[in-house]
């Protein structure tokens, strides 16, 4: 008979209240780096189509954190658009022209998309596989690293264990997305059978010495936030909870009754595929609406402010020193239940 690891997940466990003689969120500081970049908010916008195009891309850029434009698309569309993020960025400031980012995959193009993409100004590569713990992923890192160095970084991935985020760094990825089959619309767990849930996965991974670390998947609050950064990850990726703003690709859809809505939609289900490439070749994910949301500088300041009085909590002022202050239980379905507000239950 095999052995079987528990796995916790975001709702699983709980951080310890720690002393504080913190008087201010202000004086909290989220600021975190990828290699030698550094961020004032440890997020990352995902690379989907409904998540992120230049208009969400130069939100994140102003709220401090990373936005990486999605590769559903030709070459000519995902270059033009980091040409008018250029455009934009340098009507602005030149300071943060080393944050544009953009996705690629592996498949027969990827290297054209690349040299095209850097041309057009990217300076942070995300090598976006859904099993990023490959061989074709091992040589899009090495031949990126062989030809740009340290002018590209590069983020890889995704990986769910331990053994993988090591590989990844290896390879020569200067951070690694780490969580497989939990986002809000991805059914990768259910249609394979295969993922560690993202909290798990982020911790086992913290316990070695390797790239960036970045927590994605299974992301539904900013609670969820503050215990991935607890866990270990320096920063985390997002895209439920920013999909349906203003900033994020698709129109805005009116029902009957008044209500809005945008499409939110995973790169694995049958949507997307028959969007982006004609054909749907596996069925790991979903497509939906969600409420819209209005702007997503209003979503990221909430989020910046919850994060912050995350770390009050632990009386911690910076992320590295609230990752060695945290402390975790293990909560209860009873004590799941009663986090929530559950005054309109009774």
């Amino acid at each position: 008979m095999r052995k079987f690891k528990e796995a916790l997940c975001f709702d699983d466990v709980l951080l310890v209240p720690k002393s504080s003689d913190i008087k201010s969120r202000q004086e909290v500081d989220l600021t975190t780096n990828l290699s030698d970049l550094t961020f004032r908010l440890p997020i990352i916008s995902s690379p989907m189509d409904t998540v992120t195009e230049s208009a969400m891309a130069l939100e994140m850029y102003r709220a401090g954190g990373l936005g990486i434009v999605h590769r559903y698309n030709t070459i000519d569309e995902q270059s033009e658009i980091i040409l008018n993020i250029r455009e934009e960025m340098e009507e602005t400031s030149n300071e943060n022209m080393c944050k544009i980012s953009a996705a690629v995959g592996v498949g027969d193009d990827y290297w054209s998309r690349i040299l095209r993409l850097y041309e057009s100004g990217i300076s942070i590569l995300c090598i976006d596989v859904a099993h990023g713990h490959h061989s074709l992923v091992e040589a899009a890192i090495k031949r990126t690293k062989d030809r740009f160095g340290d002018n590209l970084k590069v983020i890889a991935g995704n990986v769910a264990t331990s053994q993988g985020y090591r590989d990844l760094s290896q390879w020569g990825a200067d951070a690694v997305r780490i969580g497989i089959g939990g986002g809000s619309i991805c059914s990768t767990r259910i249609q394979t059978g295969h993922g560690v849930p993202t909290f798990q996965s982020v911790l086992d991974c913290s316990l070695i010495d390797g790239a960036c670390l970045i927590a994605d998947g299974g992301v539904k609050t900013s609670g969820d936030i503050v215990k991935a950064l607890a866990a270990g990850a320096d920063m985390v990726m997002l895209g439920s909870l920013l999909a349906g703003t203003d900033e994020s690709p698709g129109s805005i859809m009116t029902a009957m009754d008044g209500t809005t809505s945008k499409i939110y939609r995973g790169m694995a289900s049958v949507e997307a595929q028959v969007s982006w490439r004609g054909k749907a070749s596996s069925l790991e994910g979903i497509s939906t609406s969600i409420p819209h949301k209005g702007t997503a500088r209003h979503v990221l300041r909430d989020l910046d402010q919850n994060i912050r009085s995350g770390l009050s909590y632990t009386g911690a002022r910076t992320i590295r020193e609230f990752q060695a202050r945290s402390t975790f239980i293990k909560q209860t379905s009873s004590g799941l239940s009663e986090s929530g507000t559950h005054i309109l239950r009774k």
